[in-house]
């Protein structure tokens, strides 16, 4: 604060960010005052429906509308107020909030941060895991009209760094101690830090050597002082002449979130109230949530896809709980889920586990599920086909003759199946409901989902709305409605949001049914890259049209045959820049060849390689206890034996890929067996367990060249 004398009567404050260096560029607030009552008044930032109060004595408009994110605390505290908003049954301690406690939490993290010198605008970096504290952190932050930077525990000391410097963040909340103690040497020497707050645990636990001028503070230290200051501000009329308070505007970057990407080095991505609102608000036209629903939460908090997941159960009154990948199993059976919010390979393991369970039943049992799930698979795919839910890219609609007979033969089929449909549901599929639970719908994202995955599920009554998106919108742009879910598709664009397909070469706009990259424009479009113009542009041209980098298509729109209701939905074919060039010339898009192989149980995993090669190879982990299994049912081992020569394992493979890829364009030739599966520890794997092909790919790049040789 500064007082410049102006007259005998008055001067002038100029109130500026607290340790803000005052340039050219900076930004002033000035007041005229009684000399004889010069007060320091601070500028602070806040929510106008969440923090309402704090702007009524400034001539400010009194609204309901959300305006920023952490609006919605206030709307759902006084709808569901005393409903359970979340359960933590795994950090300790477990916690379990209402809504109203979920929004005084959130408020007194808020005045926590402001206590201990936050200031509106300023990057605080929160790098930790999905719980409870995080979503008050978060929330805590983005109200304080701070920017917060988002990564979790698993990245490397180095990317955090990184992360932390780029984003010229001022402060660091940590997981745990533990976490801090791997990164805390590096970040004392090399990042300037105002303070630094622990979510879980204790300073004692902490063993790493600081300065003794960085305060570190507990979450319960944070809101504390956040619970002394608000009521000190409610009990006191002078404490609330100290500080003049803002509007957050929707336009105002909520936070930066540096993508993870399977390929390149991490962008942030400046994602401002509106473009999460819209998340927020539209979400519940494909996914009709209710007041008391449970869903099981597990993804990184950071991510965008769980984060406005979370954010729009959140203003639904749903009850989340949060799980991990080690409990899922357990949680799914015991809090019986309606909805869950997932990536591909969750689901690819569901379907994997339930395979199992079958194969290892007696001949009998395993005979009448497999032969059940045959008979549904049938009659789901006549349900499309007499329902008008089939892909198509024919852009020629099919004769009303032909649509009229192929509907009756479809709708006879159907309808021989169907009882041996239902008794499969109370026979089989009962028992598998009341072990995973999502009794209304998983929805999946973040990654290509398996069409044998989509259409098992289908068959057993498991609704799985399949979406896309990326980080750059928010992220989400397509999902499949319960209505109209295209089996195969992302489905319908979200409202508000237009897709285009473009040629590769020319950028020309191409007709529905062709491929191409696909393009995307809408509300919950990014500002941009943070401190990263050139990227920006080359991502989102003048007319904001974001390139993706995925080929796909769009349905083409028929009134007649067996693709009537699928007009309009988009599907999503890989990355543009995953496609292999053989050295004949010919393009392959390795998901598609990724995909059949998969449906194999002997592979965990595999990446298609053959950049500038004469054919296809590829890396793959085998499920060495399938291929046990394998090796004894067809007596290649005895029933005692648990070893397995490496040759007899490579000829086992090359049969399952023989078997599952024959209906594929390319086959696959020279493959590299690794003992060691792709992970998010290993640096193989994103956060929402994709596979870093690229990485994969100079991982093994020796033993690559060798398998070509």
């Amino acid at each position: 604060m500064l007082s410049i004398p102006m007259t005998s009567n008055y001067v002038i404050a100029i109130a500026y960010p607290y340790n803000l260096k005052l340039s050219s560029s900076s930004s002033f607030r000035v007041f005229c005052q009684s000399q004889s009552k010069t007060e320091k008044v601070e500028i602070r930032k806040c929510c106008p429906l969440l923090q309402s109060s704090l702007l009524s004595g400034n001539g400010a408009a009194t609204t309901d509308e959300w305006k920023t994110v952490p609006d919605i605390w206030r709307s759902s505290a006084e709808k569901y107020g005393h409903k359970i908003a979340l359960v933590d049954p795994y950090h300790d301690p477990p916690t379990t909030l209402t809504y109203n406690q979920l929004k005084e939490a959130i408020l007194d993290f808020t005045e926590g941060l402001r206590s201990i010198g936050v200031r509106a605008d300023e990057k605080l970096a929160l790098f930790a895991d999905n719980s409870c504290r995080w979503i008050i952190a978060d929330q805590g932050m983005m109200a304080s009209g701070a920017v917060n930077v988002v990564r979790g525990s698993r990245s490397s000391n180095e990317e955090l760094l990184q992360i932390y410097d780029h984003s010229e963040s001022v402060a660091l909340a940590v997981d745990t101690p533990e976490m801090f103690n791997r990164i805390g040497k590096l970040f004392y020497s090399k990042a300037s830090m105002r303070f630094i707050i622990l979510l879980w645990g204790e300073k004692s636990s902490l063993v790493t050597e600081g300065n003794k001028e960085v305060p570190i503070f507990t979450f319960t230290e944070v809101m504390e002082l956040g619970r002394e200051s608000r009521n000190a501000t409610f009990d006191s009329h002078d404490a609330k002449q100290h500080h003049i308070y803002e509007e957050i505007k929707p336009d105002d970057v909520a936070t930066l979130i540096y993508t993870s990407g399977t390929t390149g080095n991490p962008k942030g991505v400046m994602l401002s109230h509106r473009n999460l609102l819209h998340q927020i608000k539209n979400f519940g036209d494909v996914v009709p949530a209710e007041i008391g629903d449970r869903f099981l939460s597990m993804l990184p908090p950071w991510h965008a896809y769980e984060r406005a997941g979370e954010y729009f159960v959140f203003s639904r009154g749903v009850e989340q709980v949060y799980t991990s990948v080690r409990n899922l199993k357990t949680d799914l059976a015991h809090y019986q889920p309606h909805y869950l919010i997932s990536v591909p390979l969750v689901y690819e393991t569901l379907y994997s586990g339930i395979q199992k369970q079958i194969s290892t039943s007696s001949f009998v049992r395993k005979l009448v599920a497999l032969t059940f799930i045959r008979v549904s698979l049938a009659y789901k795919e006549c349900k499309r086909i007499y329902e008008g839910k089939c892909l198509t890219q024919h852009l020629k609609e099919p004769s009303y003759a032909y649509s009229v007979l192929e509907w009756l033969w479809a709708r006879v089929v159907a309808a021989i199946l169907f009882p041996i449909h239902q008794l499969a549901k109370k026979l089989v599929y009962s028992k598998i409901h009341s072990a995973i639970g999502i009794s209304k719908a998983g929805i999946s994202g973040g990654g290509s989902l398996p069409n044998h995955v989509d259409k098992f599920f289908e068959a057993i009554g498991v609704k799985v709305q399949n979406g896309y998106g990326l980080t750059e919108t928010s992220p989400v742009v397509a999902v499949r409605q319960l209505s109209y879910n295209v089996i195969g598709s992302v489905g319908h664009p979200l409202k508000h949001t237009e897709f285009k397909v473009v040629d590769p070469e020319t950028g020309a706009v191409i007709p529905h049914g062709s491929k191409g990259i696909l393009k995307v424009r809408g509300p919950q479009l990014m500002k941009g890259y943070y401190k990263n113009p050139s990227a920006t542009t080359r991502a989102i041209d003048e007319d904001g049209w974001l390139d993706t980098g995925d080929i796909g298509w769009i349905v083409p729109n028929h009134s007649t045959g067996r693709s009537r209701n699928s007009g309009g939905v988009v599907v999503v074919e890989g990355r543009a820049k995953d496609t292999i060039v053989l050295s004949t010339g010919e393009n392959v898009e390795p998901g598609e060849v990724e995909e059949a192989a998969m449906r194999s149980s002997l592979i965990q995993q595999i990446v298609v390689i053959g950049q500038d090669k004469r054919r296809l190879g590829a890396v793959i982990v085998p499920n060495k206890d399938e291929v046990l299994r394998a090796a004894r049912e067809l007596s290649i081992l005895d029933s005692t034996s648990s070893d397995i020569s490496h040759q007899k394992t490579v000829s086992l493979i090359y049969r399952e890929l023989k078997t599952w890829t024959s209906e594929s364009s390319f086959q696959i030739g020279p493959i590299l067996l690794v003992n060691d599966p792709f992970t998010i520890d290993n640096g193989l794997m994103t956060a929402t367990m994709k596979i870093r092909r690229d990485r994969v790919v100079a991982h093994y790049k020796d033993q690559i060249e060798n398998i070509y040789n």
